[in-house]
C-alpha cells in the first residue's frame, strides 16, 4: 500500500505527539484544530503508514546510572552485503548499543554506546564490540557534556 501524503493537520499531529505521546486524541484534536473523529481518523493512517511507529516512555538514563556515553567508529574488513548483514544482526545483540549508524567515511559504523563508566565501557567495547564479526578496527570519542538529545 502506498503512503498517502501528509498535509499541515497531519504534521501538526505528529509535532504534538512528539511532545507528549500520551495526550489524548480529544486533548490533541484540540491542540491541532479538527474534532475529535477527523483527528482519530488521521492519527490511524499515520500509524499504519508508518509515519508514527510507535510510542514509548523517554527513560532518564542518568537516573538509572547510565551516565557515560561513547561514541565508537567501527571500521570492517568486509563491507560485502553479506558481511555488512551479519554485522547487522549481531550488534543488535549488545544491549549497551542505543544506535548503530551506517556512516559514508573512512569508517563504516558510529555506535552509540551507553554505559554505567568507563570500566564498563572499556568492557562492553572489548569483549563485545571488537569481537563482532568483520570488525578490522575501533576508535572512541567520549561524550563531556550532552546537550541535547533526540527523543524522536
Amino acid at each position: 500500500m502506498k503512503d498517502s501524503p501528509i498535509d499541515p493537520f497531519d504534521q501538526r499531529i505528529i509535532e504534538a505527539l512528539r511532545d507528549d505521546g500520551r495526550m489524548s486524541v480529544t486533548e490533541l484534536a484540540g491542540r491541532v484544530g479538527l474534532s475529535k473523529t477527523p483527528c482519530q481518523i488521521r492519527l490511524r493512517r499515520l500509524i499504519h503508514d508508518g509515519y508514527i511507529r510507535g510510542f514509548r516512555a523517554v527513560i532518564d538514563a542518568t537516573k538509572l546510572g547510565l551516565d557515560h556515553i561513547a561514541f565508537a567508529e567501527v571500521k570492517l574488513s568486509d563491507t560485502r552485503e553479506a558481511a555488512l548483514e551479519e554485522f547487522r544482526r549481531a550488534v543488535l545483540k549488545i544491549p549497551e548499543v542505543e544506535e548503530c549508524h551506517m556512516i559514508a567515511s573512512s569508517f563504516d559504523y558510529l555506535l552509540k554506546v551507553r554505559t554505567a563508566d568507563i570500566r564498563r565501557y572499556r568492557v562492553v567495547l572489548g569483549e563485545r564490540i571488537s569481537s563482532l564479526p568483520h570488525v578490522a578496527s575501533t576508535s572512541t570519542f567520549v561524550a563531556m557534556e550532552t546537550i541535547r538529545e533526540a527523543s524522536m
